[in-house]
């Protein structure tokens, strides 16, 4: 059962028209988005390197929507305050980073932003469970991060059920692979916030898709 609220659906900008990005922001304000998703990755962490600090803040300048920030780094300290300052108000870090995690989740806190750990695909909900108390959210990857376009991994459902159960008051999102299928069934698990980035953007109608995936997690969660 999610939580009091309903679902969350933030379109991730990986997927967008990076060309037309703020065109692109405005669109998915328009049509229903709860937030916007960035992911920002080092070359370390995953083999791939994308979206700079600036990204930020030129989404803020455009949009009053929520933003969401998810370091696929190696050292998210590094990186946590300049994300703050560019106008993150969620930054999500792996657990699986090289990083002293309470340390770099107590930065975010005093830099006024909410905070969770992700944890991929392999990475058993046991490694987040004693850091729950310093954590806004905790993001389950359901593909491999660093690429977009994967395929969902249907084990993963288990591990949403599990942080659900140890992290009641807190959000278990979902990142990878989503579409309305997939996104049902993670809700149904516990999920109560989705990023979704190819199956948004690419959508000929957007609202019409959002508004679906909606209707799709509300019978869902039922």
């Amino acid at each position: 059962m999610q939580q009091e609220g309903g679902i969350k659906i933030y379109p991730s900008v990986l997927a967008a028209d990076m060309g037309r990005l703020k065109e692109m922001a405005q669109a998915a304000a328009a049509a229903g988005a709860d937030g916007l998703h960035l992911d920002i990755m080092d070359g370390y962490f995953v083999n791939n390197i994308s979206m700079g600090f600036d990204l930020i803040s030129d989404l803020r300048s455009v949009t009053n929507l929520p933003i969401s920030v998810h370091l696929m780094v190696m050292w998210p300290e590094w990186y946590i305050p300049r994300c703050a300052e560019k106008g993150a108000d969620t930054i999500l870090f792996h657990v699986e980073a090289r990083s002293e995690i309470e340390t770099a989740l107590r930065v975010a806190r005093r830099m006024g932003s909410r905070v969770g750990l992700v944890l991929n695909p392999e990475t058993p909900a046991e490694s987040a469970v004693p850091h729950l108390g310093l954590c806004d959210e905790i993001l389950c990857m359901s593909v491999h991060p660093g690429f977009g376009g994967q395929v969902f991994i249907e084990s993963v459902l288990y591990k949403i059920r599990l942080i659900r159960k140890e992290f009641p008051q807190g959000i278990v999102s979902v990142d990878g692979g989503l579409d309305a299928d997939t996104s049902a069934k993670a809700v149904e698990c516990g999920a109560d916030l989705l990023y979704l980035g190819t199956y948004l953007f690419k959508a000929q109608n957007m609202a019409a898709t959002i508004a679906n995936l909606r209707k799709q997690c509300r019978r869902a969660d039922a």
